[in-house]
């Protein structure tokens, strides 16, 4: 008998039984988006704007003439420097690791928490609740994402239990997901494998880079992410988000999870 299946079966099964029973995810003491509370600022205060090196934090007016702090979190790249450049109490780390959204609105900062959408059986994902096929395209990524991707298919998470796969043909593909700030080169393959898939077909920006541009958006190779090259219907910022955040997303997206995110505030 070869080593590796001696070993394979002297440890036992090695899947997480999360998210089908119900348990945790594994993500214990694993550092998410950084909460803001505005109104906990100084005045004057534009320290944790000063430190951010995407510029997802600023300070803007608001309509009683006084500055305001406003987060896009779909440009935050988790770096805790806001949260160690804070002063008092308004950025604090959190573990609000999986930020997935429909919507590239509900990554913006509102001033009040609105309610989740309840979970609902949308009518063109319907047929794809129980089998979804995934095509990934690396855009000029710099492979931390990648990394985190090639962990769904490890023993723990075992994606392909939840009726999840990647392929390797876009013509096969129900979901495009898009990695990196989409260099200038990469526009033109990333446009032909999403008219190589057939409708119905979905775009995911997997990372901070491909919903924003991140770090290096806007820079002489690279777009600032997908928008404006492809439609976006699913945004998962992170730099880059674990392989729980990613199975957290896609189950939302096809329904059988409930939301976790509106309007910037994180629901867990």
């Amino acid at each position: 008998m070869p080593f590796w299946t001696f070993f394979g079966l002297q440890q036992g099964k090695a899947t997480t039984p999360w998210p089908l029973s119900g348990e945790r995810a594994g993500q214990e003491g694993v550092l998410g988006m950084p909460r803001f509370e505005p109104d906990a600022c100084g005045s004057g205060c534009q320290d944790c704007a000063a430190v951010c090196p995407t510029g997802a934090i600023t300070v803007e007016p608001a309509k009683s003439g006084n500055e305001r702090l406003a987060v896009d979190y779909g440009r935050c790249i988790v770096c805790q420097l806001c949260v160690e450049a804070c002063p008092g109490d308004a950025a604090r780390s959190s573990f609000d690791w999986a930020f997935g959204v429909r919507d590239r609105a509900d990554l913006i900062l509102s001033d009040r928490v609105t309610p989740l959408p309840s979970v609902g059986a949308h009518p063109a994902r319907h047929g794809f609740r129980r089998s979804l096929h995934i095509r990934h395209v690396d855009a000029g990524s710099c492979n931390g994402c990648e990394s985190e991707l090639q962990a769904l298919n490890n023993p723990f998470y075992n994606l392909h239990r939840l009726g999840i796969f990647f392929t390797p043909s876009p013509r096969f593909a129900d979901l495009l997901l898009v990695t990196g700030p989409v260099t200038y080169a990469m526009r033109e393959p990333l446009r032909r494998t999403y008219e190589a898939m057939p409708e119905p077909r979905w775009v995911m920006a997997f990372g901070t880079c491909s919903v924003s541009g991140g770090v290096a958006g806007g820079g002489y190779a690279c777009h600032t992410g997908l928008e404006g090259v492809l439609p976006v219907d699913l945004y998962l910022p992170g730099c880059p988000p674990n392989p729980a955040a990613i199975i957290e997303t896609l189950l939302m997206f096809l329904d059988r999870a409930p939301a976790r995110v509106k309007g910037g505030h994180f629901a867990g």
